[in-house]
């Protein structure tokens, strides 16, 4: 059943619209967001799609065809940070965060469904939040460009539902645009679009969802952003982005604090990764790329810590078995890597990775081609 006739079922009238928000992929740049620093991410094929009208009375209702469970049934006036754990704190969130910063938001009734895979590291969370961000604006004509829903969608993560992430995934949902990878500038909010096209250079970009579940909210994302925050106090800069890649040994030589020193050496060196990305791309060599991303993969592992086995394992095999670089990808403690590879080389690649975790006794991995998509849009 679609959406639309979903809604229907649920509240007994077609829907005023239906919109799509993507999940995405970080190509490089990881744990760079909150300190300023730079990101290059793509959306992905796919989405969250919701189902939305307006009400008057100030009653929000929320339903998910994914999750199991009655309408969630709230009120405007009465939504309260932190108060709500479940997937409804997320669409929730967004409409404290609306009505917070002034925007008259009188209630919704809303029937979500989402094929981006959750506990993946792909953002299916911000996907949630930056399609109810889209829909609500176009209803109640908020009059609000999608930057500034990405901040409403980041607002209601953090200070809503207690997640302290950065902007880069609501941003990344909300502003990306097919065939293209996104440079954020998470300083200014800057972004341009850079041109992807991999099937043209015969290549592909696979996800590995290892299927192993990360949590953010577990406190291990809060404390590596604590343990930047220090690092920039001690270097006496207000973010990790004003330490300059080429002043990186001099600014390490006065941190004391050897777990600092890695979060500051892992920040510096993965914003300095993003422009050479940046670099590689423009002169149109996609395939110098490859071993970034692996360079960047040992940092996530030996200096941020949020690798894991099975990440490990994907990168490891997949270079042995011919790509031209991996790495894992978002948050950490499980989630995805992505494989940057020939064309030719998929069904190679993808066979070495899925053997190897059968011989390791570890659940079959999900592989996927990360196409670059379309953000955020109205259906219908």
């Amino acid at each position: 059943m679609g959406v639309r006739e979903g809604f229907e079922e649920l509240y007994g009238a077609a829907p005023e619209g239906v919109w799509a928000a993507p999940g995405r992929v970080n190509l490089i740049g990881e744990y760079t967001d909150f300190n300023e620093g730079f990101v290059m991410p793509l959306a992905l094929p796919h989405t969250a799609v919701a189902a939305v009208s307006r009400r008057d009375d100030g009653v929000l209702r929320l339903h998910s065809a994914d999750i199991e469970g009655p309408v969630v049934e709230l009120h405007v006036d009465g939504l309260e940070p932190l108060t709500n754990t479940s997937w409804a704190a997320y669409p929730a969130g967004v409409v404290w965060a609306l009505r917070a910063a002034g925007h008259a938001v009188a209630g919704a009734d809303v029937h979500l469904a989402s094929t981006v895979p959750t506990g993946a590291g792909l953002s299916s969370s911000a996907a949630l939040e930056v399609v109810t961000a889209l829909g609500l604006n176009d209803l109640y004509e908020l009059g609000l460009t999608r930057p500034e829903l990405a901040r409403i969608a980041q607002r209601a993560e953090n200070d809503f539902v207690g997640v302290p992430c950065g902007i880069m995934d609501q941003t990344a949902s909300a502003c990306c645009t097919d065939g293209h990878a996104l440079h954020l500038d998470c300083r200014d909010l800057s972004i341009r679009q850079v041109p992807f096209d991999l099937a043209a250079q015969g290549l592909s970009l696979l996800v590995v969802d290892t299927r192993v579940k990360h949590a953010l909210g577990d406190g291990a994302y809060a404390e590596r952003r604590e343990g930047c925050e220090e690092g920039a106090r001690v270097l006496g800069v207000s973010h990790l982005r004003d330490v300059a890649y080429e002043g990186l040994d001099a600014a390490l030589a006065r941190l004391s604090d050897e777990r600092v020193r890695r979060y500051v050496r892992h920040v510096v060196s993965d914003d300095h990764r993003v422009e050479q990305v940046i670099g590689l791309l423009d002169a149109g060599d996609v395939r110098g790329i490859g071993p970034v991303l692996t360079e960047g993969h040992a940092s996530l592992r030996d200096d941020l810590r949020i690798s894991c086995d099975e990440l490990d394992l994907v990168v490891a095999t997949a270079n042995s078995a011919g790509a031209l670089g991996s790495r894992m990808t978002g948050g950490g403690f499980g989630g995805s890597a992505i494989v940057l590879v020939e064309a030719a080389d998929v069904d190679t690649v993808t066979k070495a990775v899925t053997e190897a975790f059968a011989a390791a006794g570890y659940t079959a991995p999900r592989v996927f081609p990360a196409v670059p998509s379309p953000g955020a849009r109205r259906l219908s």
